[in-house]
Parts: structure tokens; sequence; C-alpha cells
């Protein structure tokens, strides 16, 4: 399944916990309602996967987390906040970089309808097709 089709399956299934549970719960309700979705739709998820920063070539083990990694490609930022801030999609596009990813998903539950809460983050230096991100 190419990066694409894994993305639309993971806003679906968003989408479809959202529906379900509604909006205002914890960011970790969402997160384990989310794996299991992905998780029956043959997705490989794992959460809360350490991302380490390397500093003159010195790993260092800050604590920083991606909520979750799907199919080791596709890194979703989970929130449930009142509105997304132009921090959350830069947070996610440092998670993108220091872990050499590509494609990320930014998730705000915390919303009346799903599509309004729907980031999606690539990071441009990792396809090296432009040197900017793009955030749409």
């Amino acid at each position: 399944m190419d990066e694409d089709a894994i993305a639309g399956e993971i806003v679906d299934a968003a989408m479809k916990v959202h529906t379900k549970l509604g909006a205002g719960l914890l960011e970790g309700a969402y997160q384990a309602c989310l794996m299991h979705e992905l998780g029956k739709r043959d997705l490989s998820v794992k959460q809360q996967v350490p991302l380490p920063v390397y500093y003159d070539d010195i790993k260092l083990d800050i604590g920083y987390r991606i909520d979750l990694l799907v199919n080791d490609a596709i890194v979703v930022e989970l929130k449930s906040v009142e509105r997304l801030l132009p921090l959350h999609s830069a947070q996610l596009l440092s998670y993108l970089r220091l872990g050499q990813y590509h494609l990320g998903l930014l998730l705000n539950f915390n919303t009346v309808h799903m599509r309004e809460g729907i980031k999606r983050v690539v990071n441009g230096y990792y396809a090296r097709t432009s040197p900017t991100a793009q955030i749409s």
C-alpha cells in the first residue's frame, strides 16, 4: 500500500473514531481507539515511539515520542485541543525531520467535524523534491 493510500486509511479511521466518540475526551482515549481501528485494517501501528535528537553526532534521548507510527512510514500526532496552532504543525514537522520521515498527519479530535481537525504535513527535505516543507 502506498503512502497516500495509508494516509487515506488513517483519516478514514480517525473520522470513524470521532463519529463514535465525539469531541471532548482526552487524547489517550482517541489514541487507543484509533490504534484499534487501524489494527482492524491490517496496518502496523506503533505507539509512543521514542524519537532521539542528534546533535554534534551525539544521540540524545530527550524524551520526544511519536504518538503513532503507521507502517513505519507515517507519523500521526494526536491532539484534543480547542484549535490547532502553527506550533502544532511545526512540532510535527520537527518530528518528521528528526526521524527522517516524509509524511505526517496532525489530527485534532476536539472539533465538531473531524475534517476540520486534519492537517497533512510533508517533509520536503526528505523527499528531496523541494527545499521547503509543505503544510496543508
